[in-house]
């Protein structure tokens, strides 16, 4: 009776557990369909606004050379923005980018270079704070729906963002690189791919290196009212954006990642339901059987 009890309790425990990953299951399906409708409609822009800014960079008219952010020089201090997640059970993927991240790490280190880092997310910061370089700023509580002060925020407010601004990280990273606190600044995210394929990546932002765009692009530009001005808000905003659309690349890998980690956990939960109710089956038959025999037994032993 004992061992019938306790099955019965495994699996009344077992059946709870895989209602509440199925829910939870449900819950990430719904976010991560919205996370990757968001990160699919602002990648293209992105994208392309960093292909304009690294062309307007080699422009001689600009006189780019003159923009702090396009200043390169020996990197004897880099600064790592890592972005993670604020909560686990989404499988590896947070011990993914941090691992992608510590191997970076020790990278510069043993090149003697200077690192801090700059944490968005509770699981990297916890792990830096124990085990990694000292921590310039960190970031928490960012929410799903992130806005840039690039963009129209009066916009996000009308479709009910959670209005958390990433201006403060951009803010923090490009005075650090500003002041010279810091010679190269790193951006390291999960870029979404799919909801089974998610790579952890390592980017550099600051400073920006001019490129040669793929499409054909006109030599000369006329600036109004300058090169100087144009340049000073084109480079703050591109480079909040690039962190704004790291963000969104790191929330819609988180919901996928768990939502495929609840599926496998409540897969896992019904197995181990079907496994204990053979048990108990097996043992309430076994329990039976016994007392058929002693039933049997006994009345052999009254007929003698």
């Amino acid at each position: 009776m004992a061992a019938d009890r306790e099955i019965r309790r495994r699996i009344r425990s077992v059946k709870n557990i895989a209602k509440v990953t199925r829910a939870m299951e449900a819950v990430s399906a719904s976010k991560m369909r919205r996370a990757q409708a968001q990160v699919e409609a602002t990648r293209p822009y992105a994208d392309r606004a960093w292909e304009v800014l690294t062309f307007l960079a080699r422009l001689r008219q600009s006189q780019a050379d003159l923009q702090p952010l396009l200043q390169s020089r020996e990197v004897n201090k880099v600064s790592l923005v890592l972005i993670t997640a604020d909560r686990g059970l989404a499988g590896g993927l947070n011990s993914a980018i941090i691992s992608h991240a510590a191997r970076h790490i020790r990278q510069w280190e043993n090149e003697g270079k200077e690192v801090t880092v700059v944490t968005v997310g509770k699981k990297g910061r916890d792990w830096m704070a124990r085990y990694g370089p000292p921590m310039r700023a960190t970031f928490i509580n960012i929410g799903d729906r992130p806005v840039s002060d690039a963009l129209d925020v009066r916009a996000a407010k009308a479709t009910g963002a959670d209005i958390q601004s990433v201006a403060p990280i951009a803010r923090v990273v490009i005075e650090d690189f500003t002041d010279h606190f810091c010679d190269a600044v790193y951006l390291g995210y999960t870029d979404f791919h799919t909801v089974l394929n998610q790579e952890p990546v390592i980017r550099q932002l600051l400073p920006i290196v001019p490129g040669t765009p793929t499409a054909p692009m006109a030599p000369d530009y006329i600036f109004e009212p300058d090169a100087q001005t144009v340049l000073n808000m084109v480079l703050y905003n591109v480079t909040e954006l690039q962190i704004l659309q790291g963000l969104y690349e790191s929330i819609a890998s988180e919901h996928a990642a768990r939502m495929v980690a609840m599926r496998n956990a409540t897969d896992a939960a019904n197995d181990l339901i079907a496994d204990l109710t053979l048990s108990y089956n097996k043992a309430r038959q076994e329990k039976i059987t016994k007392e058929l025999l002693d039933i049997a037994a006994g009345a052999n032993a009254l007929a003698a």
